[in-house]
């Protein structure tokens, strides 16, 4: 199958073009293609002519999207529409993915698709739009939520944490936050599960959560973190937990960011893993590479 994949230098690009044998993946890449300009979405897509669409390219950049509110939007919010009818004309469904910060954080338990929603900042607002464009562009689509990402690839928490930890022997990492950690690489499995059951059954649109199983706080996150590098030998830390406010952000984070997934699973078969595991894995390879941060 010939699969278009926006961001192509992303964690869950990087991690799809490792596990996709048997697919044929055609990846975007900036100026050519611009979520910010629909004439290039589309010429994308009429010269590519693929049978299925992920859209894994956004804005990412959580606190400067406060301050670049038009952009942000142009990015998340109306791209993916336009990418969505753009397959919905030649027929491609499309897998979009989205995020936790649609949500406000202030639900006691993990949140499920039908919750309501409430983004507290720009970023997650912009998310929510695409995911409404996409819902509402006549494409079949799966849009996936997605929580604290982290991967072998790109920057992300795992990646820093290493960084920071050669340099300083203690650190203040948030402990009132919650959420699910999900690696690029179970991602990218839940992808081509998706992909794969639609194959066989058919493309039926929906909305799902996805993230690694179980739960935990940033600061115990980071905690674990250290202990798997201790494993390889690399860089610890000794971890403070600090709260949401002694580590001002200019856009405000959710408080509870846990997903609950069984819709997902339930629909495609597939769980991921605990968190904890997929982050071993994910340890292991950094280190494997020799390259930790």
């Amino acid at each position: 199958m010939r699969i278009l994949v926006t961001g192509h230098d992303g964690q869950v690009a990087q991690a799809l073009a490792e596990q996709a044998q048997g697919h044929e993946l055609v990846f975007t890449a900036y100026p050519e293609f611009d979520l910010s300009k629909p004439e290039t979405i589309e010429a994308a897509v009429a010269r590519i002519q693929p049978e299925l669409i992920v859209s894994a390219a956004a804005y990412t950049a959580v606190d400067k999207a406060e301050s670049e509110p038009e952009l942000a939007m142009a990015i998340n919010g109306d791209g993916p529409g336009v990418l969505a009818r753009a397959g919905a004309e030649i027929g491609a469904p499309i897998i979009h993915l989205s995020t936790d910060y649609v949500f406000d954080g202030s639900l006691d338990r993990p949140w499920r698709e039908e919750d309501p929603t409430g983004p507290l900042g720009v970023y997650g607002a912009t998310k929510l739009a695409g995911e409404q464009a996409v819902q509402a562009s006549g494409a079949t689509h799966a849009v996936l939520r997605l929580a604290w990402v982290y991967s072998p690839f790109g920057n992300n928490f795992v990646k820093t944490m290493l960084r920071l930890a050669e340099t300083r022997d203690a650190l203040n990492v948030v402990e009132d936050q919650r959420g699910c950690p999900g690696s690029a690489l179970d991602i990218a499995t839940a992808i081509l599960t998706v992909v794969e059951h639609w194959q066989r059954e058919g493309a039926t649109s929906g909305l799902y959560h996805f993230t690694g199983s179980g739960e935990t706080t940033w600061a115990d996150f980071a905690r674990a973190i250290f202990a798997e590098s201790a494993k390889h030998g690399g860089p610890t830390a000794e971890v403070t937990g600090i709260p949401t406010s002694g580590y001002p952000t200019p856009a405000k984070r959710p408080a509870n960011s846990r997903l609950d997934c069984t819709r997902f699973a339930e629909t495609f078969g597939y769980r991921a893993p605990a968190w904890q595991e997929s982050l071993a894995v994910v340890v292991d390879r950094l280190f494997a590479a020799g390259r930790p941060a």
